[in-house]
């Protein structure tokens, strides 16, 4: 069963003469442990789709199921989205998004605490997250003091710290050189396989493809899978190409 099923969405801004078409017909689905990047110039609806699939933005028409439950058909299926995307959606933000007066672990424990979790326990897995990640001896530093590279693993373990099925990453090499671009994308790789989680990664770097299990463009609100690599068939049954 994939973790994200998307079939038939549509979202439209405005209505009337006015009405903007973002995406049209978009279907596809992501494994756990598949890295899947989507990709597409400015303007091309990649944003929008992350949202929607994201549960921050309402889409028009559609269906999206996530990890064997329906969340959106035509509109929200009965359930509480913003539960819901606390439980089972983890973020990576492009500017990393870290709270500046809270230290590195307590930045991910926060994510815990907020679904419930005791102070004890989500600090102590904050630190676990961190030495995952290569971080550990930087727990206690606020964001300011942690280079570029320090925060976006904090992002990661923030985005990991409740073990969602579905991780969605916004841009995480855009400001970065080949060779730290390589090593992001091979820790968000380690990431899907070892924590078993579908990780999808909105990305106009080029240079990063061969690093993705499936690779997705879009062109005019429109999904396409790319013709250079080997990816999955869009569609429902996500049949092999």
């Amino acid at each position: 069963m994939p973790v994200l099923r998307v079939e038939g969405l549509k979202k439209v801004y405005g209505s009337g003469e006015l009405a903007l078409t973002a995406l049209e017909d978009v279907s596809f689905s992501v494994d756990a442990g598949e890295l899947m990047a989507l990709l597409g110039p400015s303007g091309s609806g990649k944003s929008t789709l992350l949202l929607c699939i994201g549960l921050i933005l309402e889409p028009t028409a559609g269906l999206i199921v996530m990890n064997g439950r329906e969340v959106y058909h035509d509109g929200w299926a009965g359930i509480d989205v913003r539960r819901f995307r606390r439980e089972n959606i983890g973020f990576v933000f492009q500017t990393q998004n870290l709270i500046p007066f809270l230290t590195a672990v307590d930045n991910i424990a926060l994510a815990m605490t907020l679904n419930g979790v005791r102070d004890a326990i989500a600090r102590r897995r904050a630190r676990d997250l961190l030495d995952y990640l290569e971080v550990g001896h930087r727990a206690n530093a606020l964001p300011a003091y942690l280079s570029g590279g320090e925060q976006q693993r904090v992002a990661i373990g923030r985005a990991l710290a409740n073990e969602p099925p579905l991780i969605l990453v916004d841009e995480p090499t855009s400001a970065l050189d080949t060779e730290r671009g390589m090593k992001v994308m091979a820790l968000l790789k380690r990431v899907a396989w070892e924590r078993n989680s579908a990780v999808i990664t909105v990305t106009h770097d080029e240079r990063m493809i061969a690093g993705f299990d499936s690779v997705y463009r879009i062109q005019d609100g429109r999904l396409v899978i790319d013709p250079h690599v080997v990816a999955k068939a869009a569609g429902p049954a996500g049949a092999a190409t």
